[in-house]
């Protein structure tokens, strides 16, 4: 079984722009199946496309199965089958020895940031950049499914 166990934190817009970045990668997802328990997410990512299933979430933890498909699958499932899709840029920052993936929201979620790290165990320690802003990781909102049809614009 697949377990994504990971942490999620506000991104300090101030000390981020200060920071040294890599080229991002642009993302665009959508949801097929959002509810409490599941999720199937389609997610182009430049020119790869990927399916994605999730399980429900348990503190950090929940089941994840990727896979990558077509690019062209993956387009037709967007436009044809995720009635909500959101796009963000991704940037893949390595600090203190782990993977930072820091999320740029455009369109109803732009001026949202949000930093995840994927760990080997709940109780994994890690070092924290400075561009961290507070930790969402419990906070349903921020999860990008519920950010697909509950816009951070809105709230």
């Amino acid at each position: 079984m697949g377990v994504e166990i990971e942490r999620k934190y506000l991104v300090n817009l101030e000390k981020w722009d200060a920071a040294t970045k890599p080229v991002p990668k642009y993302l665009r997802q959508g949801y097929m199946v959002k509810e409490p328990e599941k999720t199937v997410r389609v997610r182009v990512a430049d020119k790869q496309g990927f399916i994605t299933i999730k399980g429900k979430s348990s503190g950090m933890s929940r089941s994840e199965y990727e896979y990558e498909i077509s690019l062209a699958d993956a387009e037709e499932l967007l436009n044809d089958f995720c009635g909500s899709v959101i796009t963000k840029k991704r940037f893949e920052v390595r600090f203190a020895g782990k993977l930072w993936e820091v999320d740029e929201f455009a369109g109803d979620n732009k001026g949202l940031l949000i930093a995840e790290i994927e760990l080997n165990s709940e109780t994994e320690t890690f070092e924290l950049p400075e561009w961290l802003g507070e930790e969402v990781t419990a906070d349903k909102r921020y999860f990008n499914s519920n950010l697909s049809i509950h816009p951070y614009s809105q709230w």
